[in-house]
Order: structure tokens, then C-alpha cells, then sequence
């Protein structure tokens, strides 16, 4: 194998993700795209003898680097599975004046806006100007109408919710949709998914977006996944939203 790097895996552009954590954190909210969005990411990019030199074909001319944000430097226990270690605080990014490309925001149990710490939802004001796209998973839709984000947007959440999320933002002028599996509003600035695994679908359509269909198809190939489209919702019918 080369001791260079091979031009295909060199990038011309770097996208910086946010995942937002916060206690209870529902882990496949998040982990799941991150395996699709943050599998080519620059510094194995950059290794001459990185596994990606034998996915080489597949890759897009960007990378995607995701950092894990908290309210705190402690480890975050999430509704399941092991403790998960931050990268770095809603403070500091705010202090530093980092501006991320993509925020990602997964859901829990404790995804009220009410119970989330207030940097947070600090956070997300004070990145939404500059970001370019901000991807929800679950009810981490409510987080981002609790901070006032989704006013004049069309959104979804988690069906399971979706009668609790809508009352408690009905004061808010968001156009809650229930039967999608996934929501993308015209400037393709926010997207919201339905519960948990619509979470992949979404990854999917945003990596289609970024770099087109046959890379989206390519790495989802890798993963063995299965994907639905926007509108494809089994379950707004099974909760009897529709």
C-alpha cells in the first residue's frame, strides 16, 4: 500500500458537526447517523494507511468531523448504554466564538426544553445564524422549538409524542406534520425526523443532499441499511394521528 495519501481520499472542504448531549440522551438517536455522517472523517482521511483506503470509491470530496457537546466536561449517562465522554461545553464553544456547520440534536426522555440546561438551548440561538444545517432526531425537535427555532417551520417528532410535543408548542407558529418520516424545510436548513431509527433515513437524505445519491447509496450499502423515504410513516396511523 502507498505511504501517501491517495488524492481520492484527500478533501476539499470539511464540515464541523455538533451532537448535542444531555442527560438521558437516547444514544441511537444520534449514534446511528453518526455512523453514515461521521465515517470519513478528516484525520482518517489524512492516515496513508486508513481503512478508507479500501472504500475509496465511495467517499465524498468533503469530510464531515463531529464533536459531542455538553452543558458539562462530566460524562453524560445517557437513557441507555454506557456513559458518553463530551468533547467540549455549550460555554466554551459560545466563549470561543466556534461556529459549527451542522448541529445535530437527538431526543430522550428528558427532551423537554424545561428540563434540558439552559446553555443549551443558549447554544442553539446563538449558532443558528451561522449554521448551515441543523438536523433533528426524534423529540429533539421540541428542544429546538423551545428555543425558539422552529417558529415559521414545518417539523415532526417521535409519534409516540407527537399530540404531547404539538400541544406544548401551540402558541408557537410551527407547522407540525404527522405523517412523515422525515421533514426538510425549503431552504433544506433544518431537518426533523420521527422517532429513533427514522434517524438513519434522515442521515441518508442529508447525505444525498451533500454529496448525491450514489455516495448516500454507496456508504449505506457498507452499513447494510435499509432506508425510507420522507414520507414513507407507518407509525402516525399506528398512533392515530392520521
Amino acid at each position: 500500500m502507498s505511504s501517501s495519501v491517495e488524492s481520492s481520499l484527500i478533501v476539499d472542504k470539511t464540515y464541523h458537526l455538533a451532537v448535542c448531549l444531555f442527560p438521558r440522551v437516547a444514544t441511537l438517536d444520534y449514534q446511528g447517523p453518526i455512523e453514515l455522517l461521521g465515517c470519513f472523517p478528516s484525520d482518517l482521511r489524512a492516515e496513508p494507511n486508513s481503512h478508507l483506503q479500501f472504500f475509496k470509491d465511495y467517499l465524498p470530496p468533503f469530510a464531515i468531523d463531529v464533536e459531542y457537546i455538553s452543558h458539562s466536561e462530566d460524562p453524560i449517562t445517557p437513557a441507555t448504554g454506557p456513559n458518553v465522554l463530551p468533547t467540549g461545553t455549550y460555554e466554551g464553544v459560545m466563549k470561543s466564538g466556534k461556529q459549527f456547520d451542522i448541529i445535530m440534536i437527538p431526543g430522550g426522555p428528558l427532551t423537554n426544553p424545561n428540563q434540558v440546561h439552559p446553555s443549551l438551548l443558549q447554544f442553539l440561538r446563538q449558532q443558528a445564524p451561522g449554521v448551515k444545517h441543523i438536523l433533528t432526531i426524534c423529540t429533539g425537535s421540541w428542544i429546538l422549538a423551545g428555543a425558539g427555532l422552529l417558529n415559521g417551520k414545518k417539523a415532526t417528532t417521535n409519534k409516540s409524542m407527537y399530540t404531547v410535543v404539538k400541544e406544548s408548542t401551540k402558541d408557537l407558529n410551527i407547522t407540525w406534520i404527522p405523517k412523515a418520516r422525515y421533514v426538510v424545510n425549503d431552504d433544506m436548513k433544518i431537518w426533523t425526523s420521527s422517532g429513533v431509527t427514522a434517524g438513519m433515513d434522515l442521515a441518508h437524505a442529508f447525505l444525498e443532499y451533500l454529496a448525491g445519491p450514489d455516495t448516500a447509496n454507496s456508504l449505506g450499502n457498507l452499513l447494510e441499511m435499509k432506508y425510507k423515504d420522507e414520507g414513507d410513516d407507518d407509525f402516525a396511523a399506528l398512533y392515530g394521528l392520521v
